[in-house]
């Protein structure tokens, strides 16, 4: 990537596109033919069913993926990183970068009828997103007004770049929610978080635990003709071979998020009846993780950990447990990252010996019985995870250390890792947008240690240097020195290595041949999917 181009992704400069830069024909679909109106699409992800439907605080990618349809956000991005509008006609910042202005698209209504308004947003800024889904990433926020009806102010006591606020309010952590549902009572609890009021282009009907979510079209949406489907269902598999089999047998139409076996999507590809594409995750890159939990006195020490990757074949993972569809990681940032990501970073070599030999000089030589024993989480959000502990296991025994492997299912997952912290080491996956704050961030600076907290920093690491790092990130206006302090980030990780990625997971979308308007934006798994519709 050429320094302009950087310079004009991270500032923000590229502008918002306009609405039709996301109504392009689908991944090898050629010529847009016209859309269609009607019929129902069951769609899924590659994982489980959501504790929740929405869960404000984020809660992982299955209340997310499902959230996304009924709830929207001010922005989105596109596949060449532009800025399109959704919510917001315009996101402008004062000279001076400590204030933005919010131009709300006009005649939007939620489900219930009632309009949106700048009331809505100061709503979202002051009690949702500052202290629930964004946390440090707005830390600067000190106050939002409502100037009119369909214009919000957002106030910063510090410069906030505009490539990063811009993120924020299109990412994870920039859903807007009903002032009017939610005001005066907990948004944790709410029950409307199980029976979703939103924006979107479609309408929550019926939650059928253990099986489905049946979503109807919304008759007001601002965006007509769209969305182009009727009814939306998105149903939960238990395990990747039920999806590909749920393809053959005609009940599933689009799956994000490697959906089937790896094997597989060759396999449906091949009968002319499938298709399959990578695009859509630039703003969702996925890797699986280990991290250590520095409450524990053997892993807290970074020379520990360091012999602990060292022993671990990188190559292995990636062509085995999947199958090639993933690649060893340098770092906790993916190398998918065309503005973030260190080129100088290296994936760290297998070398059982040398491990052996840091164990040693750490005090760890061996002995009967081992070295040392810790516990292994290999958290169950994935099939690939189950594989992954029992590598992972055998991997530490060669190096002569006992291991006590517990593979437990979601909930008791979140309990041990988040609640509990009762883990040595914990083997995970994360997804994260391409601005690194809070997406990446969170699982490493002091703030983010949250008792309970899903996906935040579960390992206890605590580094003042890092923190203000992060704090720098988050203020610096200037694209490269923004570049320069992402690169300190992720070279204080690889020396103190709380927590790294192991590979970098190649998502893929597959869907019938005759779904059209897919992955057409940055995060196609949080996308609204108003623009997909079915040749039929």
């Amino acid at each position: 990537m050429s320094s302009i181009t950087r310079r004009r992704l991270l500032a923000g400069t590229a502008g918002i596109a306009t609405a039709a830069a996301v109504g392009l024909p689908a991944f090898g679909q050629g010529a847009a033919p016209q859309p269609k109106r009607g019929g129902t699409l069951t769609g899924t992800w590659g994982g489980f069913e959501p504790q929740a439907l929405f869960v404000p605080p984020g809660g992982g990618s299955s209340p997310y993926f499902t959230s996304t349809k009924i709830h929207e956000r001010l922005l989105t991005l596109d596949n060449d990183l532009n800025f399109v509008p959704v919510l917001a006609l315009e996101v402008t910042p004062s000279e001076d970068f400590r204030s933005y202005r919010v131009k709300l698209r006009p005649n939007v209504k939620w489900h219930d009828g009632k309009p949106l308004t700048a009331d809505d947003i100061v709503f979202n800024a002051l009690q949702y997103w500052k202290p629930l889904s964004a946390g440090i990433a707005l830390k600067a926020l000190v106050g939002a007004e409502a100037v009119d009806a369909t214009t919000a102010l957002l106030k910063f006591n510090a410069p906030l770049p505009e490539f990063f606020l811009k993120s924020v309010l299109a990412g994870k952590a920039g859903l807007v929610i009903p002032k009017h549902v939610y005001e005066g009572r907990d948004i944790l609890t709410n029950p409307a978080n199980n029976a979703p009021i939103g924006t979107g282009p479609f309408k929550f009907k019926e939650w059928v635990r253990g099986s489905h979510v049946e979503l109807l079209r919304n008759e007001d949406y601002w965006d007509a003709p769209r969305p182009y489907l009727d009814r939306l269902v998105i149903r939960w598999w238990r395990d990747p071979a039920s999806r590909s089999a749920a393809f053959e047998a005609g009940q599933l139409d689009l799956g994000v998020f490697n959906p089937t076996p790896a094997p597989d999507i060759k396999r449906l590809t091949d009968t002319g009846r499938f298709t399959a594409t990578t695009l859509g995750y630039d703003n969702s890159s996925w890797v699986s993780t280990i991290e250590f939990n520095s409450r524990r006195d053997i892993v807290k020490r970074p020379d520990v950990r360091k012999a602990i990757n060292l022993a671990i074949d990188r190559q292995f993972i990636a062509d085995t447990i999947f199958f090639g569809r993933a690649k060893p990681a340098a770092g906790p940032i993916p190398s998918t990252n065309r503005v973030f990501f260190d080129p100088a970073l290296k994936p760290y070599p297998f070398d059982l010996a040398q491990a052996g030999k840091l164990l040693d000089a750490a005090g760890f030589p061996k002995k009967r019985g081992g070295r040392f024993k810790v516990n292994l989480v290999a958290a169950g959000w994935f099939e690939e995870n189950v594989k992954l502990g029992q590598y992972v296991r055998q991997a530490l025994e060669d190096l002569d250390i006992e291991v006590d492997l517990a593979i437990p299912d979601r909930a008791t997952s979140f309990k041990r890792i988040y609640t509990d912290y009762e883990y040595d080491i914990a083997l995970s996956n994360n997804s994260g947008t391409v601005e690194l704050v809070p997406e990446w961030t969170r699982f490493v600076t002091t703030d983010n240690i949250i008792k309970g907290g899903a996906f935040r920093n579960a390992t206890g690491h605590s580094d003042p240097k890092l923190d203000d790092i992060v704090a720098r990130l988050s203020a610096e206006v200037s694209p490269d020195k923004r570049v320069a302090l992402a690169r300190e980030f992720q070279a204080n990780l690889a020396t103190s290595l709380p927590w790294t990625a192991l590979v970098e997971i190649q998502s893929t979308t597959i869907a019938r041949a005759d779904v059209r308007g897919h992955s057409l934006t940055a995060d196609f798994l949080g996308d609204s999917w108003a623009g997909v519709w079915l040749d039929r």
